[in-house]
């Protein structure tokens, strides 16, 4: 099932999307939920058409733990070894915006970077996480885009300004509840032109090994998001670029980068 966020005359509701097609090519309504999605819900049976609607980002986490270096040939891209461990950092609420949504390009780069990443959601709070039972804390998957400001990341080491910025985070266009994550195509476009395509079996860590591992440290919510890593291919971005995250199986995340103002 394909769960939204979205917000139509003042009011902001889930639904799940039905119908083929994607968010530009219409054909796909929405069947508004009563509550919300986390626990045991039902379905409205008031329908929507998605075009409209206003998407938003499809959760609203409490903290996004994003990875990085997680695909090899990613690492070697920009010089880097492939870490012992799994490398975490985190990205605010502030950064998270929706499908639609504008980039803020941030006034302390001049080199932005796009990162197309595969996004676990979470579906119960959940702490040492065993391995056998990650399935049953995972709510579903998005598509998001680890936005950096590259030149930032590497002047400051700390990587907090760099990936954390206004608008750095986006998520959608929903979420898929019914996914098998373990080999999926990740890929980037920037104005029509293909920059990243790999799979998500690429992963040097599985989303098993990243849940097991975030989870022994810190407590995890519903609606919280980790974002699992990018494959080779980042490159720039410039205002006025419309850059596309599509991940198979779940839709395409687009947004258009902007001058901060």
């Amino acid at each position: 099932m394909r769960i939204a966020r979205f917000s139509i005359d003042g009011n902001v509701a889930f639904g799940a999307v039905e119908g083929e097609g994607t968010v530009e090519s219409g054909g796909l309504v929405l069947d508004i939920i009563k509550g919300i999605p986390y626990t045991d819900f039902e379905l409205s049976g008031t329908k929507v058409p998605l075009s409209k609607v206003r998407l938003l980002p499809p959760v609203l986490p409490n903290k996004v733990v994003a990875i990085g270096r997680n695909y090899a040939e990613h690492a070697a891209e920009l010089g880097n070894e492939v870490p012992e461990v799994p490398v975490a950092f985190f990205k605010p609420t502030t950064s998270v915006i929706g499908s639609g949504d504008a980039i803020e390009y941030p006034s302390f780069s001049n080199e932005l970077h796009h990162e197309a990443e595969l996004a676990v959601v979470i579906g119960r709070m959940c702490r040492e996480v065993p391995r056998e039972r990650v399935k049953d804390v995972i709510f579903g998957y998005t598509c998001a885009n680890d936005v950096t400001a590259r030149d930032a990341q590497q002047r400051e080491k700390q990587w907090a300004r760099a990936k954390g910025f206004d608008t750095s985070c986006p998520l959608g266009p929903w979420v898929e509840t019914d996914l098998d994550p373990s080999d999926l195509a990740v890929q980037a476009t920037v104005n029509g032109e293909q920059r990243q395509l790999g799979r998500t079996s690429d992963m040097i860590r599985s989303i098993e090994d990243l849940v097991v591992h975030i989870t022994e440290a810190m407590t995890l919510l519903p609606g919280d998001v980790i974002l699992t890593g990018t494959p080779a291919g980042v490159g720039p971005l410039n205002v006025g670029d419309e850059v596309a995250v599509t991940i198979e199986g779940i839709g395409t995340l687009t947004n258009k980068v902007i001058k901060r103002g």
